[in-house]
């Protein structure tokens, strides 16, 4: 039953809300989607992946699901999304679901019946718990700040929840809740979809009264059963989201021999340039090397034991250009850079919406400005710290999520081409970074994604090859080698805006130019965020 399509695919995430609208209330919607197909069969990705589009009250936009199997209003009906499938499927596209089964919203039906008490069949679907001396059960603390226990006082019990408090937490042990979800799984896949992007799923396996949360003892065995019950007998993909996992774990995840996922997003880049044991907001500088250091040991260490998936942005980062790139007059070049220094490894490379296109951060100026619910709550927090508010919108504007969420940049019109009305969250400066203006010039950053998802369908060595990092004598000239069946494929990367000197302890001789963002010739320097992939002799 599996084929294993995605080891070649490229993902084109969506974050429906900010994509395109077509009934100008400004937020975006499924029928939005329908309209761009052409677009991103254009650009030549497999496959998309939907941030959430169920019914929700959006507390946490979508990712507190207050029906599974119901779409949510602002984005359209369920004939829409049936509609979304099928034009896909003849562009030869698949829909691939967010899917979040840790928690549901409070809103969802089996948390409104668990609060009718302990005889009530759904009660313990949820995590409950009685409180210890006058408070909480134990010292829990949820990702959005905060102790992940709250009291209901008519029960005289606290329900656990490691996000928002309109986010409980799921039981998991309970077989019958395990059940509905299966059941709800299964739906979906009979609808013809192409997988899942399981949030958070290394939670599911949590432990409260030990205070385990990530990787818990029974997580592997879930998720085994989970893709006996449903997966497994479709020809899908499955990604999980797993902030805990190292190479050791990930290989258990994605090794296809345990028939658990396809393959898990790991962020140990992603915590690169934040302070060693603290928050994401405690920034520190991005030490290239280091990132090198990181990228390789993943490559090296799951190659013949798993799968990577390749990812610099999401609905939850900021945009990767006004991270680890330029967002001022190199913005293409090091957009074209990180594309290059990416896409030649062994995985499943993700893009998101308007990465291609060049999409760079928006800052604000106050936390009026700010609509995610992360960043707010650190605001509040850290003001009560005694930080000031200028140092928390520094670190608001770096790594806020808001970032990633601005609309997407179709033309230079009205709101970029997103909504005749009013969006959600404000257009950024559509005047330059724009799909039109992508289009018309052969040499934008979008031919490159392009060039590069073609590449990875053609050039087997991409997909299979061995992996081996190279050395450059120079910590911003970041190379590697991919091999395979006497094929050698050559990457090298300048990651910063000056004149670099490198040396190598070989001379590479070209066989092919496969992709360079300066001119097709090779000397001992690299200009400033030069790339390249050759096939060498």
């Amino acid at each position: 039953m599996q084929t294993n399509w995605w080891k070649k695919a490229v993902i084109y995430q969506i974050y429906p809300r900010s994509f395109q609208d077509t009934n100008d209330d400004g937020i975006g919607d499924i029928k939005g989607i329908v309209q761009r197909l052409d677009y991103l069969a254009f650009l030549g990705v497999d496959a998309l992946w939907l941030s959430p589009v169920y019914e929700s009250p959006n507390d946490d936009n979508g990712y507190d699901i207050s029906n599974y199997e119901q779409i949510g209003e602002e984005y359209g009906t369920m004939e829409d999304m049936d509609e979304l499938i099928l034009q896909a499927k003849k562009r030869n596209i698949r829909i691939i679901m967010d899917l979040v089964v840790n928690h549901t919203s409070d809103e969802h039906r089996w948390f409104q019946e668990s609060l009718k008490g302990p005889d009530n069949p759904y009660h313990d679907f949820y995590v409950w718990r009685k409180g210890q001396n006058g408070g909480p059960p134990n010292g829990l603390i949820s990702n959005f700040g905060g102790s992940a226990w709250t009291y209901v006082p008519e029960l005289g019990e606290y329900y656990l929840h490691l996000h928002s408090k309109k986010q409980p937490d799921l039981n998991w042990e309970n077989e019958k809740m395990r059940e509905a979800i299966w059941d709800m799984m299964n739906f979906w896949l009979e609808k013809g979809i192409g997988g899942f992007r399981l949030d958070v799923i290394d939670l599911i396996g949590k432990v409260p009264d030990q205070e385990i949360t990530k990787n818990g003892p029974k997580l592997h065995e879930l998720l085994r059963e989970m893709n006996q019950k449903t997966f497994g007998q479709y020809d899908v993909v499955t990604v999980g989201e797993t902030w805990g996992a190292t190479p050791e774990i990930a290989q258990l995840y994605s090794d296809e021999n345990r028939q658990e996922l396809s393959m898990v997003f790991q962020f140990e880049h992603i915590n690169l340039d934040k302070q060693t044991g603290k928050r994401k907001w405690d920034l520190k500088t991005l030490e290239p090397q280091e990132l090198h250091d990181v990228f390789s040991k993943w490559q090296t260490e799951l190659s013949g034991k798993g799968w990577n998936s390749l990812f610099w942005n999401n609905h939850d980062l900021p945009r990767i250009i006004s991270r680890w790139g330029h967002d001022g007059s190199y913005r293409e070049l090091s957009g074209k850079m990180l594309a290059i220094y990416l896409h030649f490894m062994q995985g499943t490379p993700y893009i998101y919406q308007g990465e291609e296109i060049g999409m760079i951060n928006y800052p604000v100026s106050s936390i009026a400005e700010v609509d995610d619910i992360e960043s707010i709550r650190m605001y509040k927090e850290r003001i009560q710290q005694g930080y000031s508010e200028k140092e928390i919108m520094k670190s608001i504007n770096a790594k806020g999520r808001d970032n990633a969420r601005h609309p997407m940049q179709w033309n230079n019109g009205v709101q970029g081409g997103f909504t005749k009305g009013t969006p959600w969250l404000p257009t950024g400066n559509t005047e330059t970074i724009n799909v039109e203006a992508a289009l018309e010039d052969s040499n934008s950053l979008l031919y490159t994604y392009k060039k590069l998802i073609d590449l990875r369908k053609t050039e087997p060595v991409i997909v299979d090859g061995d992996y081996t990092k190279v050395e450059t004598g120079n910590t911003n000239v970041l190379a590697y080698l991919r091999e395979l069946a006497g094929e050698k494929l050559l990457v090298m990367v300048n990651f910063s805006p000056s004149d670099q000197r490198y040396q190598l302890d070989f001379v590479p001789s070209v066989k092919k130019w496969l992709i360079t963002n300066y001119s097709e010739e090779l000397s001992s320097s690299l200009a400033p965020y030069e790339a390249f992939a050759i096939k060498i002799k």
